[in-house]
């Protein structure tokens, strides 16, 4: 299949800017796959469509303030870093701008305003095929604790946000982060979990449903575009996920017992699908993950899915695409038509947008 096949056309206003008031007061498009039918509700209405002994599985991944500004300490020219991934303690992969100009050696002075040791400085080491530099870190007993302090929520490049504003943003920090994040390491948020407060969760589990958690750290590349013309030449970026055994546990025993287990999030049916052995069955324990998932595939372990509005031409969109018709080519069509729908009823689209449920 052609990337260009899953373009789209989106009209800017419907990129959401800002989280809606409420967590839960986004609307949710509900797709029932085997009638090919839509219904357009609220997100709170998930509860209805929620039966005794499904499994709700969600990523817990916590964002970390992942970019970070500095100056060059020989030239005084101005750096962006957005950190991608920690190899050990001070010692991080990441994506740089301008990235020409941070060579091997180059020594990044980073502002740290409380600290009473001064500069953090972070030395170009080495780069990669990417173009990412990998930085050491001095000055700081471990990076990672100060991020925090002196990072900034790496938001996606279509959210836009007056440069001016002061790091540390207070709707971005606490609305860019799902209420239930746990272990540190994304770069991003997984979106759809953005719409869950813990009162909707305590509903559902009322409902006799399990909630369990899996983690996967979100990496920069689950948002890019595919850059290949078709599928099979696109190369999937690497993520880091893990299953523990009360998790494991849980989606085996439904799909052996025959109920639903339904993804919270693109991310969560990647660290499930990834973990999928022949028998249907997931193996509890921590790996990396390629997985690129497209149509046509043949789904093993997820039944429904809720998820948001993706990019165009992105892995995430292939996905759902994939998801839309499981085994089959034409799911492109099916979910193509229901973003074109969620257009004309002008739904809010991308990380800051409104949900869509897969039955």
């Amino acid at each position: 299949m052609r990337t260009a096949d899953f373009n789209f056309d989106l009209p800017p206003a419907l990129i959401a800017q800002h989280p809606a008031a409420r967590r839960d007061a986004s609307r949710l498009l509900v797709l029932d796959r085997s009638q090919n039918k839509t219904q357009h509700r609220l997100f709170p209405d998930l509860l209805e469509y929620l039966k005794p002994g499904d499994v709700l599985v969600l990523n817990n991944s916590r964002v970390i303030p992942a970019r970070l500004r500095g100056t060059n300490a020989k030239t005084g020219g101005q750096f962006e870093i957005l950190l991608l991934e920690e190899n050990a303690k001070n010692d991080w992969w990441a994506m740089m701008k301008p990235g020409k100009r941070a060579r091997v050696g180059t020594k990044i002075e980073i502002n740290a305003p409380n600290s009473e040791r001064g500069d953090i400085v972070a030395t170009v080491v080495a780069t990669n095929a990417e173009g990412h530099r990998r930085l050491e870190f001095s000055n700081t007993g471990n990076i990672a604790n100060d991020l925090e302090a002196i990072g900034e929520i790496p938001l996606p490049p279509y959210i836009r946000r007056d440069p001016a504003t002061p790091v540390g943003d207070k709707e971005d920090h606490e609305r860019y982060q799902t209420v239930y994040a746990k272990p540190h390491g994304s770069v991003a948020a997984p979106t759809a979990g953005l719409h869950f407060t813990s009162v909707l969760l305590e509903k559902i589990r009322a409902l006799d449903v399990e909630i369990c958690f899996v983690t996967l750290h979100v990496g920069l590349g689950t948002f890019a575009p595919v850059k290949a013309g078709s599928l099979a030449e696109h190369v999937m970026h690497e993520e880091r996920f893990e299953i523990s055994d009360t998790s494991a546990s849980a989606v085996n025993a439904a799909k052996r017992e025959g109920r639903r287990v339904i993804a919270v999030g693109t991310t969560s049916i990647r660290v499930l699908e990834s973990a999928a052995s022949s028998r249907n069955e997931i193996a509890a324990g921590s790996g990396r993950t390629r997985i690129f998932i497209h149509p046509p595939y043949e789904f093993r372990i997820v039944d429904a899915l809720v998820t948001n509005f993706h990019l165009p031409c992105s892995t995430l969109l292939m996905l759902v695409s994939a998801f839309a018709t499981p085994g089959e080519t034409h799911g492109r069509e099916r979910i193509l038509s229901a973003y074109a729908e969620a257009v004309r009823e002008r739904y809010r689209f991308f990380s800051y947008g409104d949900a869509m449920l897969m039955l």
